[in-house]
This record gives C-alpha cells, structure tokens and sequence, in this order.
C-alpha cells in the first residue's frame, strides 16, 4: 500500500474517531486490499491522535469474538494511551456504536521477542512476561456495518480499538494456574451478564500470546520490552448502556470495573 492510500485511509478513520462518527466504509482509492495494508494505515494512527503506543490488543481471539466482526482469525490492534484507563475509571457510553464489554487477560513484557528463525511458545512468551493484569475491553468501530467491512478494513480501523481499562498486576503465583481452565465472571450493576473461561482465548490466553508474538515478526513490527498485550475476550461479549456498572471478576486473581456515565 502507497504511503499516499495508508496516509488517506488512516486520516478518514482518525477523523470519524475523533468526531465519534460513522462511515460505510474506506473509499475504493484507499480501501485495505490485504492485512498488509491494513496494519500500513493502521500504523498511522498514533502520530494522528498524537498517543503514544503502549502495546497490543488481539480481537477475534475467540469464537464468539469473531462472529462479533464478521472474521474468521484473529486481528492485531495498538492500544493508545489516550484509550487506556485504570479499574474503577468512569468512560462515556452514548457514543458507542457496538456498545459491549469484554473480560480479558493481559500480559506486561519484560523482554523482547525479536525474530529468531523459529515460532514463539505459549512457554516461551510466558517466560517473557514480566507480570500478569486483569483487564476490561470496550471495543468500538468507526464502520456502520463492523460485520460486512472484512478484516483489511477493520485492522485499519485499529482492529474495533475504543476504550481498554487495565488492573493491576495480579500476584506472581500467577504463572502456577491454568489460565486455560481459569473461570472469568462479568457482571453488569451487580446481575451476571456473562461467564467464560481462558480457554476461549485461542485455547489459552499464552497461546494467543505466542500467536501475536509471531504474527508482529510476520508483519515487520516485534513485541518489545515494556510493551502490554491483551488477549482477547474470555466471554461472550456482554451488551452495556449508559449508567451501567460493570465488573469482571477473576477469582483468585482479582476484579477490574468500570462505570459508564451518560
């Protein structure tokens, strides 16, 4: 894709970001033909919101997710500081047009993961980890119709990106559970909304880890030291609105919430 296509594509999706506008979809003198040139477009986003970027957020890592967005394998996306809030932060929510939450966990690296010739682990990504969070997605898309756009566009569209709020770090036994068999809970204003487990992360949450560890060197971009990863939704995604209260309950390991305001 021409620097001058990502550069059009990126400036009308930052705009309808940042008017919290819709649109049918990128022209045909811009649209994303392929992944590649979605995460070109995509790329450009954080020099436009002036946000830094602080690491990566994995959609459609779960069966349900996918058939959220109308894609059928998994889609890398920045998480921008600007996006980015602590537990118990109170976010707006008349603007958002697909208006669910997601349960998620969430790895802080400690090392790079450069290119080496060989695939990344689900135990070698784990041993770069430097802590675990506990997290809540509030995803959004800029596209009228998020299901029928395809995957070129919705990576340019940073991959359904709005609001991310992230726990602390949980304690360290964290790498002696099963993440994959581990049970995440969310409840919406205190009534269970959802329910799901690890395993409906790619199979485990490390796996889908590993899985954009290698996709980044794949695509010219590899996961770097400091950087935060959230893997995709444990459950179902659960429907909000305005006034809503929600929080994500990990057991052992903790809970993140939210309030959303009018």
């Amino acid at each position: 894709m021409s620097d001058t296509r990502a550069s059009e594509a990126a400036a009308l999706i930052w705009r309808h970001w940042r008017n919290r506008s819709r649109f049918a979809a990128l022209p045909e003198s811009c649209r994303p033909r392929n992944h590649a040139e979605g995460y070109a477009a995509q790329n450009l986003l954080s020099g436009l919101s002036g946000w830094p970027a602080l690491g990566w957020k994995i959609a459609a890592t779960s069966a349900a997710g996918q058939k959220h967005i109308g894609v059928d394998a998994p889609l890398a996306g920045r998480l921008l500081e600007g996006k980015l809030h602590e537990s118990g932060a109170e976010l707006p929510a008349a603007h958002l047009h697909m208006a669910v939450v997601e349960a998620e966990f969430v790895f802080r690296l400690a090392d790079d993961l450069p290119a080496r010739g060989r695939d990344y682990s689900a135990e070698d990504v784990t041993a770069a980890a430097a802590a675990l969070h506990l997290g809540i997605e509030v995803p959004d898309s800029r596209f009228e119709d998020f299901t029928s756009v395809g995957a070129p566009q919705l990576i340019a569209d940073n991959a359904c990106t709005e609001f991310f709020v992230l726990g602390e770090a949980v304690p360290e036994r964290w790498r002696e559970i099963d993440l994959a068999g581990h049970h995440v809970a969310l409840a919406i204003n205190g009534e269970t909304a959802a329910e799901g487990r690890g395993a409906n992360v790619l199979g485990d949450p490390r796996r889908a880890l590993a899985w954009l560890a290698n996709d980044r060197i794949a695509h010219g971009q590899p996961l770097g030291a400091g950087e935060i990863v959230t893997t995709g939704t444990c459950i179902v995604p659960a429907a909000i609105v305005a006034g809503d209260h929600v929080v994500a309950d990990f057991g052992a390991l903790g809970r993140v919430s939210v309030q959303f305001t009018a």
